[in-house]
C-alpha cells in the first residue's frame, strides 16, 4: 500500500538535491554547463536511487508476514499459498553510482518445499548485483565492444561503477541465457514439430565459416547462416542487381552436423520452410550443401559468382603467369562470358586452356594440374553456374550476404588485436552479436530475463534436491546403525580449504575434548630463541 510518508521522504530529497545544486552554483560561478550537468546529475543520481528503492519495498510482496494468507502468492509448482520463513537484504548497483537495498521476505511452500523471494519475481530482478536496467546496458554493450571499454562507457553515460569482471560476469551470464533458449526451442521444433510462420515470396539462405583464435594457440570455426528477402533486381551501372534486406544470422562455434542442426530455430522462425522460393547460394562446401539438404532441400542452388571467377583466376594464372597481361585479357574475358552465357562455354574455354597448356611440354606439369584441378571443381557444379538465368529470374548470385556476416557478427567482435577466447565464452558472445546486428535486441531481451531468472530456480532446486539426498543418506545409515558417509557437513566448507593438519568434521566425528598437539595452548609460554622467527616464517609463506 502507498504510504504518504514516502512523499514526504521524496520532497525532503528533491529539496536536498535543489538545495545543493544552488549551494554548488555560489561556489563555482564560472562552471561550464558540462560541468554543471554532472553536478546536477550526481544529486539527481541520489533521488532517483532512493525513490527507486522506496518505490520497489512499497510492492505488497514485500513483508508476508503481515499479508493475509489468500493474498500470499502462490508457489510455481505445486500451487499452493507460500509463508514467510526469513528476511534477506539484496544490494543492487543503479546509475550514477549507486547502490539500492532492498529487504525482501524469504518465502518457503509447505507442500512442494520450493523456496524462492516473492519480491525478486514480482520485480522482475535478474541474478546478480546489477539492476534490470543496468544489466541489459552490460550486455548490449558487450555485444558490441570488450568488456574493458563497457566499463568506462557506463562510467561516461550513466555514472556507474562496475568492475569489468563483473560487466564480464553479467553479459556473458546473459548471453549464455539466450544461447540455451534457442537450444531448448531447436528441441522443442524437432519434438513437436509446430507449423512454421508464412515465408516470403523469395528468401536467400547463405552459410559460411571464419576462424577465430582460442586459447592455448587453437583456431576454431565459427559457423554462420543468414538468411534475408530477396528484393526486385534494379540497375546499377547498366547491369540489374538483386539486394537483400531484413537479413538476420545465426553463428556457432562447434562442427557442421550440429551447426546445422541447431540452426533450425533460426530457419523456422524466418518461415524458410515456406517461404514461395528460395536460393541457396553458397561458395561449395560440402557442409554447406548439407546444410541446404536439411533446412531447404528444394531451394535453387547457387554457387556464389565471385568464388567460381576465383577458379577461372587461378587456371588463367596457372596458364599464362600469375599478374601477365594474357592472364588478365583471358581471366576477363572469361568472366564475363560466365556472368552472361551458358557454364559450357566457359568450361569448354578451360579445356582448351590446359590442352593448350599440357601441349608445351613435362615443364607445364604443375600448371596443367592447377588447371586440372579448377576444371574438374566447376563440372561439378554446372547446374549451379547459369547465371544468365539467374538473373533474369531475379536470384541473387552473390554470397556476400553472409560473407559480411562473418565480419559483422563474427570477426569484429571476436577478432580483436590480443584477443584469445575460451570456448566456453564464444557461444554466447556469439548469441547477443547475433540479436544485436539482426536489430532484434527489443524482441529478444524480454526472453533472455525470462530464462536467466527460470535458470535461477533450476539452480536453486538442484541445489536443494541434493541436499535432501545428502540428509537423507546419512538419515538412512543412522538409523541402520551403520557408519554414517563421511560427507562434510555444509557448516564446514570453510574447513576444507584449512592447512592440512586441520581435520574435516563429519556426520560421524566425535568431537575432542582434548586440545590438538599443534594446539595454542600447548605451545611454551616463552618459546626457545629462533622458535618465534621460524613459526613466523611458517606462516608468511602459507
Amino acid at each position: 500500500m502507498w504510504d504518504e510518508r514516502l512523499e514526504e521522504r521524496w520532497r525532503q530529497l528533491c529539496a536536498e538535491a535543489i538545495t545543493g545544486m544552488a549551494e554548488w552554483r555560489m561556489h563555482h560561478p564560472k562552471a561550464t554547463l558540462s560541468e554543471m550537468e554532472g553536478a546536477l546529475d550526481q544529486r539527481l543520481g541520489n533521488v532517483r536511487a532512493r525513490m527507486l528503492e522506496d518505490t520497489a519495498m512499497a510492492s505488497r510482496a514485500t513483508d508476508l508476514r503481515t499479508t493475509p494468507p489468500a493474498d500470499c502468492p502462490l508457489c510455481p509448482q505445486c500451487g499452493a499459498r507460500l509463508r514467510h520463513r526469513t528476511w534477506e537484504e539484496r544490494s543492487l548497483s543503479t546509475h550514477h553510482g549507486q547502490t539500492i537495498r532492498l529487504s525482501r521476505s524469504y518465502a518457503v511452500c509447505p507442500a512442494c518445499g520450493e523456496t524462492f523471494f516473492p519480491l525478486d519475481e514480482e520485480l522482475g530482478l535478474l541474478p546478480g548485483s546489477l539492476t534490470p536496467d543496468l544489466l541489459r546496458h552490460v550486455a548490449r554493450l558487450g555485444a558490441r565492444m570488450p568488456f574493458t571499454d563497457v566499463t568506462e562507457e557506463l562510467h561516461d553515460l550513466v555514472g556507474a561503477d562496475i568492475s569489468e569482471p563483473t560487466a564480464r560476469r553479467h553479459g556473458q551470464a546473459a548471453g549464455a541465457a539466450y544461447v540455451a533458449l534457442q537450444t531448448t526451442e531447436t528441441d522443442a521444433i524437432q519434438e513437436k514439430m509446430p507449423p512454421p510462420p508464412p515465408g516470403p515470396d523469395l528468401q536467400q539462405v547463405s552459410a559460411d565459416g571464419a576462424m577465430i583464435p582460442l586459447v592455448h594457440r587453437e583456431w576454431g570455426e565459427v559457423r554462420t547462416v543468414a538468411i534475408g528477402v530477396v528484393e526486385k533486381p534494379v540497375m546499377e551501372k547498366g547491369e540489374p542487381v538483386v539486394h537483400t534486406r531484413e537479413v538476420s544470422y545465426f553463428s556457432r562455434l562447434c562442427d557442421a552436423e550440429t551447426f546445422t542442426r541447431l540452426a533450425l530455430v533460426e530457419t523456422h522462425r524466418r518461415g524458410t520452410e515456406t517461404a514461395q522460393k528460395v536460393c541457396g547460394v553458397v561458395d561449395g562446401a560440402g557442409w554447406e550443401q548439407s546444410f541446404l539438404d536439411m533446412h531447404c532441400p528444394n531451394a535453387v542452388r547457387i554457387l556464389d559468382f565471385s568464388h567460381a571467377a576465383g577458379y577461372l583466376a587461378s587456371a588463367a594464372q596457372a596458364a599464362y603467369g600469375e599478374g601477365t597481361a594474357d592472364a588478365q585479357i583471358w581471366y576477363e574475358a572469361e568472366r564475363h562470358r560466365l556472368r552472361h552465357e551458358t557454364p559450357e562455354v566457359v568450361l569448354d574455354a578451360v579445356r582448351r586452356l590446359r590442352d593448350d597448356t599440357a601441349g608445351q611440354g613435362n615443364g607445364r606439369t604443375a600448371a596443367v594440374a592447377t588447371i586440372t584441378g579448377s576444371l574438374a571443381y566447376l563440372e561439378k557444379r554446372t547446374e549451379q553456374m547459369r547465371y544468365a538465368q539467374f538473373a533474369e529470374a531475379g536470384y541473387p548470385i552473390g554470397s556476400g550476404m553472409v560473407e559480411s556476416g562473418n565480419k559483422l557478427v563474427v570477426e569484429a567482435r571476436l577478432k580483436g588485436a590480443g584477443m584469445h577466447w575460451a570456448r566456453a565464452n564464444v557461444d554466447p558472445m556469439l548469441g547477443l552479436r547475433t540479436i544485436a546486428c539482426s536489430g532484434r535486441w527489443e524482441e529478444a531481451w524480454p526472453q533472455i530475463c525470462r530464462q536467466m531468472c527460470e535458470r535461477r530456480q533450476e539452480q536453486s532446486r538442484e541445489r536443494r534436491r541434493k541436499r535432501q539426498e545428502v540428509c537423507a543418506e546419512a538419515a538412512a545409515h543412522l538409523l541402520s546403525g551403520a557408519a554414517a558417509p563421511d560427507v562434510p557437513l555444509q557448516a564446514d566448507v570453510a574447513a576444507t580449504q584449512q592447512p592440512a593438519r586441520q581435520k574435516t568434521m563429519t556426520l560421524s566425528d566425535a568431537p575432542s575434548r582434548r586440545p590438538a598437539a599443534d594446539h595454542p595452548w600447548r605451545r611454551s609460554l616463552f618459546p626457545r630463541r629462533g622458535a618465534r622467527s621460524a613459526d613466523h616464517s611458517i606462516q608468511q609463506e602459507t
